[in-house]
This record gives C-alpha cells, structure tokens and sequence, in this order.
C-alpha cells in the first residue's frame, strides 16, 4: 500500500480498462462513505455536486465485501433512476445490514460535466479490511 494513503479520504488506483476506488477511514463506516466518494468523483468533479437532496439506501450482504459490492452498486441504481449525482454520505452499518442516506443533486450536464458512467462495482480487487495502523480500507475496481 502507497506510503501517501491517509486515515481518512479517498483515492482512485489504475486498473487495466476501468477504474480502482478506494476509500479510507478510522471506521468502516466512514470507509464505505469515502468509496461512495470516488465512485461520484469518477463521474463528475465532487466540488461542483452540492448536497441538496437526501436519498435512502439500505442493503445486506453476508459478508464486509459483499455489502460494499450491494452499497455501491444500490448507490450506482440511486444515481441512474434519479438522475442524481451525490456528494456526501452517511452510513451505518449494523452486522450484515447497512442503511445510508446520500445528499446530492440532480445532474446537470452543463454544471457536472460528467467524464464517464459508471454501469457497476465489480468483485475485481474487491476488499473490506483494517490495515496495521488501523485504518479501515473499503475498494474494488469499478466498470466503466
């Protein structure tokens, strides 16, 4: 792991054809937000979303993996369906469920500028895991 990763925040990391994202944070809570992050910030510059509106995001999986997989991929559903990119979230994680609310705003095109669409998180590079310092890392390559 690079030496420039921080206790909390998120990056982006090269993969052949799509794109890594991975979030940071002392809580995988705040880890899962900050992967949410990179997953708007490959779409559209994060600065320009404004946390308008609130949306409701719940989901189970069995495992960390998979209930980031279902987070992200329910958020990526969100985004489609409403036409909405979002800039700030707020997750809880309680076992196997997770509930979340996501703020953002309806895409504009002119204002958001957006480079890709996403169509979906994958299972490649995908992993839930705390490192040595404790510093919870939530990641997966997402298709572009």
């Amino acid at each position: 792991m690079p030496d420039k990763i921080k206790k909390s925040g998120w990056e982006h990391f090269p993969h052949q054809a799509d794109i890594g994202i991975r979030g940071l944070g002392p809580t995988k809570e705040r880890a899962f937000e900050q992967a949410a992050l990179a997953l708007t910030a490959v779409v559209a510059d994060l600065d320009k979303v404004e946390p308008k509106e609130k949306v409701q995001i719940s989901c189970q999986a069995m495992d960390d993996e998979l209930l980031l997989f279902d987070w992200l991929n329910n958020l990526l559903y969100e985004m489609d369906t409403r036409k909405m990119l979002f800039s700030r979230f707020e997750v809880q994680i309680d076992r196997d469920n997770l509930t979340a609310i996501a703020w953002g705003q309806r895409l504009d095109v002119s204002t958001h500028q957006p480079a890709v669409e996403v169509k979906a998180a994958t299972y490649q590079d995908l992993s839930v895991r705390q490192d040595e310092n404790g510093t919870w890392i939530a990641q997966c390559v997402v298709d572009v």
